[in-house]
């Protein structure tokens, strides 16, 4: 199970805090570290420093350029979130995603994203809304601030917490035989999948007149937590992209016939 979780880092300033969350992250047993347009140095004497002997992962850590690239193949995006938003999301404690973790990691090919910002401003709206849901670890409202790689331990502990639960509890049941064996049309769509999905939505209403993206009164946020909060496997998600081809079509059609006399 914890080899399927990648801790995902948004626009990090310091090296050090780098170095630091792959500390917390081999502390758990968790390996699979990504950077997202890091604003400071990967490999640098600060992150090795702090790493103290997890610096593999830092030699390990894939860059990209986007939170979409990074999480491009994962089923479950969960991001860290330290205050509330206008649009409220489904929100979790740290212990609350644990305890999801075994059904959601049951799947074959399944693999979650655990997304933390930037150390000053952390996620912005955009970021979380690419979420399925974003975690909040309750600290004292006094003092909240959390240092990155400290927000990423209690996390992870989590994390930990539930794995070994699940390894302290009998073998595989039935049904979690059967969720690993689905074919992949049945499997949950990875972020990609639904990326594709927005992308071709939005085109949709806004070719039918439903969406005016210069007023968009939050349509496609609320679209996107609605689908998100679904967790459409593939094949529901083909048939969407389906309807969405036809309604296309039908508009081009309604487009090329002549005005009636």
């Amino acid at each position: 199970m914890l080899e399927r979780l990648r801790t995902v880092l948004i626009g990090t300033s310091h090296s050090g805090n780098i170095g630091g969350v792959a500390r917390a992250m081999h502390n758990m047993g968790l390996s699979d570290l990504a950077l997202v347009a890091p604003r400071s140095e990967v490999i640098h004497q600060d992150s090795i420093s702090r790493a103290s002997g997890a610096d593999h992962l830092l030699h390990g850590a894939r860059v990209s350029q986007t939170l979409d690239e990074a999480v491009a193949d994962c089923t479950l995006v969960v991001g860290a979130s330290a205050r509330s938003r206008t649009l409220p999301w489904p929100m979790l404690s740290p212990r609350e995603l644990g305890r999801r973790l075994p059904d959601e990691c049951r799947q074959e090919g399944a693999r979650i994203a655990l997304v933390f910002g930037r150390e000053d401003s952390g996620l912005t709206n955009d970021e979380l809304h690419r979420c399925h849901a974003h975690v909040h670890i309750p600290t004292n409202a006094d003092f909240s601030s959390l240092n990155l790689a400290a927000a990423v331990q209690v996390v992870a502990y989590e994390c930990r917490l539930a794995w070994l639960e699940q390894q302290a509890s009998s073998g595989g049941s039935d049904a979690d035989e059967a969720e690993a064996s689905l074919g992949a049309d049945e499997q949950r769509a990875s972020h990609a999948d639904l990326e594709r999905y927005f992308a071709h939505l939005e085109q949709t209403l806004t070719t039918i007149g439903f969406h005016d993206p210069q007023k968009p009164r939050q349509l496609m946020a609320r679209l996107r937590r609605l689908y998100l909060r679904a967790r459409p496997r593939r094949i529901e998600l083909n048939i969407l992209r389906g309807i969405l081809s036809a309604t296309d079509k039908t508009a081009a059609d309604r487009a090329d016939r002549p005005p009636r006399p």
